[in-house]
This record gives structure tokens, C-alpha cells and sequence, in this order.
């Protein structure tokens, strides 16, 4: 089910949704990250900062998922939409698996939003890439086939990965469990796009 076989041209075809998000993740970085341009404003104007959020600026609940401090945040969390998105953009539909990572995105900041001090400020995909793994740990809890071969992969993928979110300084928990446990709702929801 992770596995690609498609070259670059078909992967763009069959999955744009995909594309056009890793494009974005690219873009952003790569304009944050050179010094000649303003670099700056990529960060003051799209982070998630939960003090501008109480006076507003609503679209950062948004737009944090398309930007990233670092370059492992950034890699990470696009390499792990392009392995694992594919699946869910082919049973989702476009529409249906844009919708899906944009509302676990959205709902890790909001909980980030609702649960963190005013003065916090968080940026990345990852709650929307946690709701990818929940979506895929619902299915592999409550499908028809708990022992499959994704199931085998995605567990020790999430355990893995959480282990590396509380370990590692910084990063936002909060968005990443209420992405996954939001991912894990629609997962069981949903499970029969999966089956079918």
C-alpha cells in the first residue's frame, strides 16, 4: 500500500492534492530559508502565534500547516505525506482527502490554540500527518484485516513517531494527538474506503 512504484509524472497525476501541498511546503522553506528575501514575513505572517489567533488572524489555524522552522521538520513531515498519502487520495477522492488533512491540521491547531499559553507559537504539518496515521491505525484496529501487511507498517511507524515527539524539545504534542486521535475518528468512521 506505501510502497511507489509510479515515476514522477504519473505520481503528479494521480495524486495533485499531494503534489500541490509538498509544493507549497517547498516553496515556503526554500523562500524562508534565503537570507536576500523576505524571509521574515513568511514567519510573522503565517505561523500559528495563539496570541494574533485570540485577536483574529483566524487564518492561522491554517496556514502553520504549510510552514516549517527547520529543515527535518520540513523533510519529515513531506516525506511522510508523500508515502503515505497516496492510499487516502486514491479512496478519498481529491476533494475528500483535502478536506481530511486540512481538518486535522486545523484541529491540532485548535486544540494547540485552545490548550497552549497565548504566547505559544507552532508551525508544521504534523498534526495533519498524525491524522494520516490515525486514519490508517483505525484501520488497521477495526478493519477487516487488523494483521495486514500496512497495518504491520503504520504501527511501528506511530509508535516511533511519538516516541520522537515527546522526546525531542519543542515540538507541539498537543497538535500531534489531537491530529492522530481526529485522524482515528474519520479513520473509523470511513473505514470501509480503505476495504474497499
Amino acid at each position: 500500500m506505501f510502497v511507489r512504484n509510479e515515476n514522477f509524472n504519473d505520481y503528479i497525476k494521480l495524486y495533485p492534492i499531494i503534489t500541490c501541498i509538498a509544493a507549497i511546503h517547498t516553496v515556503l522553506f526554500g523562500i524562508a530559508a534565503l537570507p536576500y528575501l523576505p524571509n521574515d514575513w513568511i514567519f510573522e505572517k503565517l505561523i500559528g502565534a495563539n496570541i494574533y489567533i485570540k485577536q483574529g488572524e483566524l487564518w492561522r489555524f491554517v496556514t502553520p500547516l504549510f510552514v516549517h522552522v527547520n529543515f527535518s521538520h520540513f523533510i519529515f513531515n513531506t516525506i511522510a505525506l508523500l508515502i503515505f498519502g497516496p492510499p487516502l487520495e486514491k479512496k478519498l477522492g481529491k476533494i475528500g482527502f483535502f478536506c481530511f488533512y486540512l481538518l486535522c491540521g486545523i484541529t491540532g491547531n485548535l486544540f494547540a490554540f485552545l490548550l497552549l499559553p497565548l504566547t505559544y507559537v507552532h508551525t508544521g504539518s504534523s498534526g495533519a500527518i498524525f491524522g494520516l496515521f490515525g486514519f490508517y491505525l483505525a484501520a488497521a484496529l477495526f478493519g477487516k484485516n487488523p494483521t495486514s501487511r500496512s497495518a504491520q507498517v503504520i504501527l511501528p511507524v506511530l509508535i516511533i513517531s511519538l516516541f520522537m515527539s515527546f522526546i525531542q524539545p519543542g515540538v507541539n504534542i498537543t497538535a500531534h494527538l489531537a491530529g492522530l486521535f481526529t485522524g482515528v475518528a474519520a479513520g473509523i468512521l470511513l473505514r470501509g474506503k480503505l476495504e474497499s
